[in-house]
C-alpha cells in the first residue's frame, strides 16, 4: 500500500524557515504530480503548492515568492521549502498525490 510520510514540521518564530518533507513510498513517483496543502481548525484545507511530473510549478498566492516546491525523484521526495514565515501560516500540511492519496500532516507552528 502506498504512503506518504511527512515530516519537517515544527515551532518556528516569524520571520523564520522550514522545510517539508513528502516520502511516497510506492514506485512510479515521478510520473506523478504532486502537492502540499494546509489546514487550520474550523477551515477548509486549502492548496499551497503543487509541482508536475515535469517540474511546472503552482503556487497560492498568499505563498508566493516565500515558499518554494520542489521534488527528487531518486530519493522519491517532495520538499517545501518555507521562508519569511508568519503567524498566519500556521497550519497542518499536508501531502497530496492527486486525486485522494494524502499523508497524515506535519504541524506548523509560527509565533509571532
Amino acid at each position: 500500500q502506498v504512503q506518504l510520510v511527512e515530516s519537517g514540521g515544527g515551532l518556528v518564530q516569524s520571520g523564520g524557515s522550514l522545510r517539508l518533507s513528502c516520502v511516497h513510498s510506492g514506485r512510479f513517483f515521478s510520473s506523478y504530480t504532486m502537492g502540499w496543502y494546509r489546514q487550520t481548525p474550523g477551515k477548509q484545507r486549502e492548496l499551497v503548492a503543487t509541482i508536475s511530473s515535469s517540474g511546472n510549478t503552482n503556487y497560492a498566492d498568499s505563498v508566493k515568492g516565500r515558499f518554494t516546491i520542489s521534488r527528487d525523484n531518486a530519493k522519491n521526495t517532495v520538499y517545501l521549502q518555507m521562508n519569511s514565515l508568519k503567524p498566519e501560516d500556521t497550519a497542518v500540511y499536508y501531502c497530496n498525490r492527486p486525486p485522494a492519496l494524502w499523508g497524515r500532516g506535519t504541524q506548523v507552528t509560527v509565533s509571532s
